[in-house]
Formats: structure tokens, C-alpha cells, sequence
């Protein structure tokens, strides 16, 4: 796997040379986000899809 820094390098060069800051942060963190719930799935801690519609039910009394 290649560097962190050549990770996100990757990234911001994949972007629009019009790009905002604010859209460049946003692409690194969705990644950050993809990457982690990866990490997640290949270590087992995920949830059946029942289980998080009752989270969710709860969240909504």
C-alpha cells in the first residue's frame, strides 16, 4: 500500500483545477471514511442491516 502522503497526493491531483479547499477536504475525509469502513468490514466489526433499522428506530423516539 502505498503512503499516506502519496495516498492523499493521488487524491488532490485527481481534482478539478478549479477545486475549493472545501472540496479538496471533502474528498480526503470521504476517503478517510471509505477506508476506515473497509478496515472495519475485513476485521468483522460491522452490523446486519435489521440491527441498524432498530438503531435507527430508536434514534427517532
Amino acid at each position: 500500500m502505498s503512503s499516506v502522503k502519496a495516498r492523499m497526493a493521488k487524491i488532490i491531483q485527481e481534482q478539478p483545477e478549479d477545486a475549493t479547499y472545501e472540496e479538496i477536504m471533502r474528498e480526503l475525509a470521504f476517503e478517510r471514511m471509505v477506508e476506515r469502513g473497509l478496515a472495519d468490514s475485513r476485521s468483522g466489526r460491522v452490523i446486519s442491516n435489521e440491527e441498524m433499522a432498530r438503531r435507527i428506530r430508536t434514534w427517532q423516539k
